[in-house]
């Protein structure tokens, strides 16, 4: 990402800086280019750090919890990920609503429920956010829907709550996400027919990391512009390894639905670190070189982090103060969620 600095305010806290995206961070599909730049205060880019660094730290926390055995079952983490939650999060209202399939945590994380009813609902406690009897798949909170084990089966779901904002007139809206997998569901595709229809106010998010399980998507799709994917719909893909990126790209999803535009699909295209699960050690379909790669040149909280550093919007210390606290809060977490009683 190439950026320039503009500084608006004198304050400390309300230093502005504007941040230009290359030509290559969006691409549209019958519909105009979100804007090339945006602006972002100290505390929206320290904020969008904390988030992302609470993901990463609240999914490791799940890694050693499986691997010491207090996690059983189906468990799929999303480090790598972090911005599409993170950017998401800043970017639409509190009663929009979001529903997702299983990698859910960091979407469960930003739409208000704690580390501790996350990381206790993996161990099967009574303080989890589904009382210890969902499991990592089916967490709640609100207008977040899940978390979603059947694959594809949250879409159509999706597309009927904004069915439901659209009937109650409330000027809110809908994300749909699924994988790239999932892109080639049949219910998928009549999801979009109904959304388009009716012109609902439905976002349809396919969160693109290249590797559908264990399978390449130059394997699995004879399309991988996922984003043209609707046809009638417009759509965007956006490189959703700027945290930055995706909040903009959201902003500009969210208007064009409320706009009365109809539906829109958006390609977030990321990048998992670790396997499809737990269970997937995530090397026998990709080098470790490429994975290594993909760590340190893009990684989206590195990514972040330079850009605050680089415009002095923060020292290395208070960047390392977030660090730490995440790390404190997340180990609390796991305490008293071994500490909490089972259902």
């Amino acid at each position: 990402m190439k950026f320039n600095s503009i500084i608006k305010f004198n304050h400390k806290r309300l230093l502005s800086t504007t941040f230009h995206f290359n030509e290559n961070t969006f691409q549209t599909h019958n519909c105009d280019l979100p804007p090339l730049k945006t602006t972002a205060t100290k505390e929206e880019l320290l904020d969008l750090y904390k988030t992302m660094v609470q993901i990463r730290r609240l999914e490791m926390a799940c890694d050693q919890a499986y691997k010491g055995k207090l996690i059983r079952g189906f468990c799929h983490l999303s480090i790598g990920q972090e911005a599409i939650a993170a950017g998401m999060s800043v970017a639409i209202h509190k009663d929009d609503s979001i529903i997702t399939a299983y990698r859910c945590h960091g979407f469960t994380l930003t739409r208000g429920q704690s580390p501790t009813a996350i990381i206790a609902e993996l161990m099967g406690r009574d303080i989890g956010s589904s009382r210890g009897k969902g499991g990592s798949m089916h967490l709640f909170a609100n207008e977040f829907y899940g978390g979603n084990g059947i694959v594809g089966a949250q879409v159509p779901i999706g597309a009927g709550i904004a069915l439901a904002h659209q009937y109650r007139n409330n000027g809110r809206m809908s994300f749909a996400l699924y994988g790239d997998g999932a892109a080639n569901q049949g219910q998928v595709f009549e999801a979009y027919n109904m959304a388009k229809l009716w012109n609902l106010p439905c976002v349809f998010v396919c969160e693109n990391n290249n590797y559908a399980m264990g399978t390449s998507i130059l394997r699995a799709a004879a399309s991988t512009k996922y984003y043209t994917r609707g046809d009638y719909i417009p759509g965007i893909k956006v490189n959703a390894m700027d945290v930055l990126a995706v909040r903009e790209a959201t902003k500009y999803a969210r208007e064009w639905t409320l706009a009365d535009k109809g539906p829109l699909v958006m390609e977030m295209e990321t990048y998992r670190y670790g396997g499809h699960s737990m269970s997937d050690p995530g090397t026998t379909y990709r080098t470790r070189e490429e994975i290594q790669h993909m760590r340190s040149t893009r990684d989206p909280i590195t990514g972040l982090k330079k850009r605050i550093i680089e415009n002095d919007l923060a020292t290395e210390d208070e960047i390392k103060a977030i660090d730490k606290a995440v790390r404190v809060e997340m180990d609390k977490a796991v305490a008293d969620s071994i500490a909490a009683q089972e259902p």
